[in-house]
């Protein structure tokens, strides 16, 4: 039993690795393998709670009264979580991010997944797993999410590193030798059977044929939660040392071999259409797919968006000039309170810090016509800017500067204009001097140009 649940359930690092390097995460397929790799991952949560309770050391207490209280135990953690999810992590994220410090936020977040999870495992004796799904629920929900989400990256590619090494320390070739019949059928469950039946399900609910054939392709692998499942299985002393060899070799053999499999999914389609009897019966048609449970897409004209980052009393001022001329504006902003007064007033709004990749691509930087960092005291604008440029090579930068020193360096960056307080300033004391001394507006133009010129670097 415990054998064949480790086969059953996908690797989520592979999944969404595979899924984003072809760009296909936030499409149907990618929805539809997403959602099933979900529910894989929540029975699998289930089975490590109730499997201590089914297959521990024979006692006298009757099955059903461990299953109960198993069951009150699970109930009492995810009240506890749901408490303090609630009420405690929101307000401690609130004072952590107040400080403005990128390591104190990462930490927290890092010691509150942690924490429950271990928290679980000592206090409520469930698995750490079910601890650390309830701790990612929580951050999830808060208005913290996406900013912990593009925080904890690095960790995450970390973590999957020591996977795949992990995997590897297991491996034992010798097993291999002694029972090949077993690997083989388990890599014959893996990579045949199951993508066939994930196939033939998701063709059966007259999606396409694309969809069905990406769904099943992806899912052919195991990884992480199987080792768990086989720990669990080793512990309780019903899975054997050649059973977990097995399922590390499956593992290690669908990992390698499912990207090449998924890169043959277009050429496959292409050959089929070359059939058009056969391609008719095959494809359906399109299901309507939505959106809006995905990361945030733009939905107006790219010419008329821009993306703002920092939300002070420039930024402010830029928001509300846009709103007013039928710009739609993105706000990046690192003060929670003023993301969600934004998003009280309708305006799209993300909590996040500009210099991750992942924060510029969820406020739709690919998709806009204008970029305006009104902060001038930013760090790292260049960077910021470098990287606005890499995804829309065509995109309209504006940039503010305290300084006249900082032009060159964001210019050189690929800002197109770069405001200076003090050009800005320098600028308007001529203006005015010029209109108190009754010049005419053409002095003053051929005035203000001379001084962009010397003071900006401008004709």
């Amino acid at each position: 039993m415990i054998f064949g649940l480790a086969l059953s359930v996908a690797s989520t690092v592979v999944l969404v690795r595979i899924l984003s390097d072809n760009n296909d995460l936030h499409t149907q397929a990618g929805h539809i393998a997403v959602g099933w790799l979900v529910v894989e991952d929540l029975f699998t949560v289930a089975a490590l709670v109730a499997l201590p309770a089914l297959l521990g050391k024979a006692t006298t207490t009757p099955l059903w009264i461990d299953l109960a209280m198993t069951g009150v135990k699970v109930t009492a953690l995810v009240a506890f979580t749901a408490f303090v999810g609630t009420r405690v992590i929101p307000r401690a994220l609130d004072h952590v991010a107040a400080t403005r410090s990128r390591e104190l936020f990462t930490l927290t977040v890092l010691v509150t997944a942690l924490g429950i999870a271990v928290a679980s495992s000592l206090i409520f004796n469930v698995s750490m797993a079910l601890g650390a799904f309830l701790a990612g629920m929580i951050v999830g929900r808060s208005d913290y999410s996406f900013r912990a989400a593009s925080e904890a990256l690095p960790m995450r590619d970390a973590f999957a590193v020591l996977f795949f090494v992990s995997v590897g320390m297991l491996f034992d070739p010798g097993s291999l030798m002694a029972y090949p019949g077993l690997t083989v059928g388990a890599l014959g469950v893996v990579l045949v059977g199951k993508p066939l039946v994930a196939f033939v399900l998701v063709w059966a609910m007259k999606y396409q044929f694309r969809v069905a054939l990406t769904v099943g392709v992806a899912l052919a692998q195991i990884g992480e939660f199987s080792f768990m499942l086989a720990t669990v299985g080793r512990d309780l002393g019903v899975l054997t040392t050649d059973a977990t060899n097995a399922l590390v070799a499956t593992s290690i053999t669908s990992i390698v071999l499912n990207p090449i499999a998924y890169r043959t999914i277009r050429p496959l389609e292409r050959s089929l259409k070359a059939r058009p009897r056969l391609w008719a019966i095959l494809n359906r048609e399109q299901i309507p797919f939505d959106l809006s449970g995905a990361v945030p897409q733009p939905t107006a004209d790219a010419g008329h968006r821009a993306v703002v980052i920092g939300y002070g009393p420039t930024g402010r001022t830029v928001v509300r000039l846009l709103r007013d001329n039928d710009i739609v504006p993105t706000v990046i902003e690192l003060n929670i309170a003023a993301v969600r007064a934004l998003k009280d007033e309708g305006v799209d709004a993300i909590y996040g810090d500009a210099t991750r990749r992942e924060t510029m691509e969820a406020a739709g930087v690919a998709h806009a016509s204008t970029l305006i960092l009104s902060s001038a005291g930013m760090t790292d604008s260049d960077e910021v800017i470098r990287m606005a440029r890499g995804l829309n090579p065509d995109i309209r930068v504006l940039a503010r500067a305290p300084y006249l020193r900082d032009l060159p360096v964001l210019k050189a960056a690929g800002a197109d204009r770069v405001y200076s307080a003090e050009g800005e300033v320098a600028l308007a004391l001529i203006e005015d001097i010029l209109d108190t001394l009754g010049a005419t507006s053409e002095q003053i133009d051929r005035e203000r140009a001379r001084a962009h010129s010397e003071l900006l670097g401008e004709g």
